[in-house]
């Protein structure tokens, strides 16, 4: 029941609610060391300060093909991060569409994406280019880059989310990546190995800015 306030006016629930937003805690494993962990800490330390530990990034040294029991056994000691991904990339993963069933099924999230993840990053730029492999993609993403922010792609950047987003432009980049992996499943390909270029990370950081923004709303309300 809602209790009163010294006016005897009943308090809204919405009150509650609105006092942190439905985040959620979200436990993100990769298999990578440089590029998906930078980008991710990147996304983590670009959220209010209050929010920042809603998000643990860890790596695993585990295989590719092990990342979903890495991750179920990692998060299980974290109980409150309901949330769990596994970030990675086609590359030259053989299993990669049996992985990404085998986390559907355990309740574990996929951020893939194929060929590599700088086809995501590509988006930021505007375009999703047609680069089948990963060698060529981060070849061609590294002159993009440079000719966008006229600084040199490094992979072992931790600045690199907070360039793609002065550089780039994200909501765009969503829109773009969205586009293209609905237009493969209206086309009849599901398995993620065929769907080339493609990536659904940017799930990841939809879903994550979507819950954020009311938050940054209020905040700025409050303090104007």
């Amino acid at each position: 029941m809602a209790k009163a306030d010294r006016k005897g006016k009943r308090k809204g629930r919405e009150n509650f609610h609105t006092r942190v937003p439905d985040l959620g805690y979200y436990f993100i494993v990769t298999d990578t060391r440089e590029t998906e962990e930078n980008y991710m800490y990147g996304l983590r330390d670009s959220l209010p300060k209050d929010l920042q530990g809603r998000i643990v990034i860890k790596v695993s040294k585990a295989k590719t093909d092990e990342l979903v029991t890495a991750c179920k056994e990692q998060a299980a000691m974290e109980p409150q991060y309901g949330e769990p991904w596994i970030v990675f990339d086609r590359d030259r993963v053989i299993y990669f569409n049996q992985i990404i069933e085998n986390a559907k099924r355990e309740g574990v999230n996929v951020g893939w994406s194929n060929p590599c993840i700088e086809i995501w990053f590509d988006t930021y730029f505007g375009r999703m280019h047609s680069y089948q492999d990963s060698v060529t993609c981060c070849r061609e993403f590294a002159n993009t880059f440079e000719k966008k922010t006229g600084q040199e792609y490094k992979k072992s950047s931790n600045q690199i989310y907070t360039i793609l987003n002065r550089c780039g432009n994200e909501m765009e980049a969503i829109k773009i990546a969205e586009s293209r992996l609905i237009q493969y499943l209206r086309d009849g390909i599901d398995k993620p190995s065929e769907m080339c270029p493609c990536t659904t990370v940017h799930r990841l950081i939809s879903e994550i800015r979507e819950k954020v923004e009311p938050y940054k709303r209020k905040v700025y309300t409050k303090n104007s």
